[in-house]
């Protein structure tokens, strides 16, 4: 049911109304899963962690621990009576392994007792006997063994070899860009509680409950429909809890089917950092042809991430790093070889931007060193890349840039933020310091939104307004601090024509709503936003009939806002309405569905249209940087950011500005370590830095674009939870521009790795001064 929007009077979308859960999370009074009543009996996991890279695993010794005060049990992969690998489409990952341990900190068993710390205390003192063998740790390690979990992709167009030759000239290069943990402030989480009849309700904090659900039922040997799975919020998830959510949901089931106890299992920070996966790394090696001009003439690169022990998510996302490679701008000949590299670490995951970032900033990377090689402003060179009218129009997927506003948005924000002005008087002050140097970049951000799976781009709802004329909502979606469900409430408030504080979200459940889509792809609004949009618009359609039949005039002229419906004849309050016709026997629920149209996509080739549209952005970013010490700061932000016609100006600001964050984190200060054992040693919050309020620009300035959606999108909006964060990769390019002014006549490529640390900062000036 794919309906156009129909013009009903906006009341409650467009406002800055505060998150739902704004006023009970102020108060204490938001209900994470920690924070859920323990039913009596119920009991605690904990982890009992490989302490090698790899092995094969011999036995485990657990007299000692299964001896300790309030032990109840060990359980191991012995205790599963379903499948014994995760529900995953590689069929990789084994759920607690048998013969052989892939990562330090990999599970292979759980203790359960009647505390968590008694939990915890006795898996650490479970023995595991391992046979060492050799573990591959790096992702250089890896291409020369030749070690993948899936096997290479390979995206070309046009003759890039040749053209690549006929090119006046040539730059080649290599770096890499680091990993990134999630560092959700809830960690993850869930409690099993075993009912009648071989039934299951799980509280998981997780992005996708139809997954969770499913999960468990293969390992318990179970039908789907004797589990159900509940979300009411997560305290962040980023990615992190799109697949990984569902090993813990797993483990504690597992853990309760074997004591027959409800058992709830929350990981401490440094196993949740230990166990869980991070964003992928990646290694980038490059040749690239270009006029003159800066126009790119032909690009050959090779994207190599690091996927960890399995799968996981990293076909996807590898895919979608090849599906961005082109940021905003036009590759005629290309040939893009993504290697999806096994390691003995922990198995990465989807991170906000799904490879999107990873896959942009190599080529964001390689126009500004064809600027400094060209000597000219980055910006002019990235202009005459975008894409334009045809033949300059198709990216190297097959999907037609319809929507282009990049070049108009651009040149809106160098005007506003004062582009060429800042860029001379940089280089003036530049000319007078030899210690400090000021760099500055403009990039753009043009990021598809849907999932690449198409079949994952669906949605219900469950819409039910009770006789007071309060409303309450269902969808398939989860909240995890990002406003999804105030937008959807808002969405139906407007829908019905009630006040905002009339409408209620219920906690995401996949007995109300079932096969639904993970919270992810930046699609969570438009999915279950139409969705309940739909749901809503059907109610609405049969009190319009009912009120047309009484007074007897045309249901096209019954109009619902303010709380009221209004007729040619009389206005009516809606509580009043809705009373009159439950007495009348009218349906006062419905369901709602929703599937994106338009789109389609050849995973074997890599091509069609994976998106139903792309949103848009761009920031500049200034910096400065020590050269002594290779100290770096962001000094001022200006960001102009496409989100459609916005539902919550407020809440798309906030996610805005939180991704703009959290990408200069992952690019600046969150550096991942690990040593040669293939221990993390980056594993707690003294030694793993996420930005803090003092890494703010002192001067910061966010607005939004004043266009519409061009597609038939819910309220005219746009997808704003990923886009924000590739906004950031202007602070690397500032950086860089930074490091440049250290030799500003040197024409090479400037060799920066990211996280850009001190050190990393260091590196790249003393490497410009020799």
């Amino acid at each position: 049911m794919n309906a156009p929007e129909t013009l009903i009077p906006a009341t409650v979308c467009g406002r800055s109304h505060p998150h739902e859960s704004a006023r009970a999370q102020v108060c204490g009074r938001a209900a994470y899963v920690d924070d859920l009543p323990e039913l009596q009996g119920t009991l605690h996991a904990a982890p009992v962690k490989s302490p090698v890279a790899h092995g094969r695993l011999l036995g485990l010794e657990a007299d000692e621990a299964l001896a300790m005060p309030g032990v109840v049990g060990l359980v191991s992969a012995a205790d599963i009576p379903g499948e014994r690998r995760f529900a995953v489409a590689a069929h990789d990952e084994p759920i607690l392994p048998d013969g052989e341990v892939e990562y330090l900190g990999q599970v292979v068993a759980l203790v359960v007792a009647d505390t968590p710390q008694r939990a915890r205390a006795a898996a650490q003192a479970v023995r595991c006997r391992i046979e060492p063998l050799p573990a591959i740790l790096t992702i250089e390690e890896a291409l020369q063994a030749g070690s993948h979990v899936l096997p290479p992709v390979v995206v070309r167009r046009g003759d890039p070899d040749a053209a690549l030759a006929a090119a006046p000239e040539r730059l080649s290069g290599e770096f890499t860009v680091g990993g990134q943990e999630h560092f959700y402030l809830e960690g993850q989480i869930a409690y099993a509680i075993p009912e009648e009849q071989d039934g299951w309700h799980v509280y998981s904090s997780t992005q996708h409950p139809g997954e969770v659900q499913h999960w468990i039922a293969r390992a318990l040997g179970l039908d789907d429909h004797q589990v159900r799975v509940e979300c009411r919020r997560m305290g962040g998830g980023f990615g992190g809890k799109e697949t990984q959510a569902g090993h813990m949901a797993v483990w504690a089931a597992l853990a309760a089917r074997k004591v027959g106890r409800p058992v709830k299992l929350r990981l401490e920070r440094l196993d949740d950092m230990l166990v869980t996966g991070k964003r992928h790394n990646f290694l980038y090696r490059y040749e690239v042809g270009f006029g003159r001009d800066g126009r790119i003439r032909a690009l050959k690169v090779m994207l190599a991430s690091q996927c960890g022990f399995s799968a996981d998510l990293s076909g996807p996302v590898n895919d979608r790093a090849v599906f961005h490679v082109d940021n905003a701008y036009f590759l005629e000949h290309v040939e893009i070889t993504s290697y999806r590299c096994k390691t003995h670490t922990q198995s990465n995951t989807a991170f906000r931007g799904f490879g999107g970032p990873q896959g942009m900033i190599v080529t964001e990377a390689i126009l500004g060193d064809i600027a400094r090689h060209l000597g000219l402003d980055p910006l002019v060179v990235r202009q005459r890349n975008f894409y334009g009218p045809a033949p300059r129009h198709q990216t190297h997927y097959g999907m037609t840039v319809e929507d282009n506003i990049a070049p108009e948005l651009v040149a809106r924000l160098a005007a506003d933020a004062r582009y060429e002005a800042r860029r001379q008087s940089i280089a003036q002050w530049n000319a007078r310091h030899p210690v400090l140097k000021r760099g500055l970049a403009l990039t753009p951000v043009k990021f598809g939104i849907s999932f690449t799976a198409t079949f994952f781009n669906q949605a219900g709802a469950l819409v039910n307004v009770y006789g007071d004329g309060t409303v309450q909502v269902n969808h398939g979606g989860t909240e995890m601090g990002q406003g999804l469900h105030t937008k959807v409430c808002q969405i139906v408030a407007d829908e019905l024509g009630v006040p905002f504080e009339r409408v209620r979200v219920t906690a995401s459940d996949t007995s109300k709503v079932p096969n639904a889509s993970a919270t992810a792809a930046s699609s969570g609004t438009d999915l279950n936003g139409r969705a309940a949009q739909f749901a809503a618009r059907q109610i609405r359609q049969r009190l319009a009939e009912f009120v047309a039949r009484e007074q007897q005039v045309d249901a096209a002229s019954v109009v619902f806002a303010g709380g009221k419906v209004i007729t040619p004849t009389q206005t009516l309050d809606f509580a009043q309405v809705v009373h009159r016709a439950y007495l009348a026997r009218v349906q006062l629920w419905s369901d709602g569905f929703y599937a994106t149209p338009k789109i389609h996509y050849d995973k074997h080739t890599l091509s069609g249209r994976p998106f139903y549209y792309f949103a848009y952005g761009a920031a500049v970013t200034e910096v400065v940087i020590d050269t002594l010490t290779g100290e770096n700061r962001v000094v001022a932000v200006d960001i102009l950011h496409d989100v459609g016609r916005s539902i919550n100006p407020a809440l798309d600001i906030g996610q805005i500005e939180g991704g703009f964050v959290q990408g200069m984190g992952w690019l600046t200060t969150e550096e991942l370590v690990w040593d040669r054992q293939g221990k993390l040693l980056t594993h707690a919050p003294s030694t793993y830095k996420i930005p803090a309020t003092g890494d703010l620009p002192a001067h910061w300035r966010v607005s939004l674009w004043p266009e519409a959606n061009r597609e038939d999108n819910v309220f005219g909006s746009k997808a704003v939870g990923e886009p924000p964060f590739m906004l950031a990769i202007s602070v690397y390019e500032a950086l860089r521009d930074a490091v440049a002014a250290v030799a500003p006549e040197d024409r090479r490529p400037v060799v920066l790795h990211a996280p850009a640390t001190p050190e990393s900062v260091l590196r790249a000036v003393q490497a410009r001064r020799g």
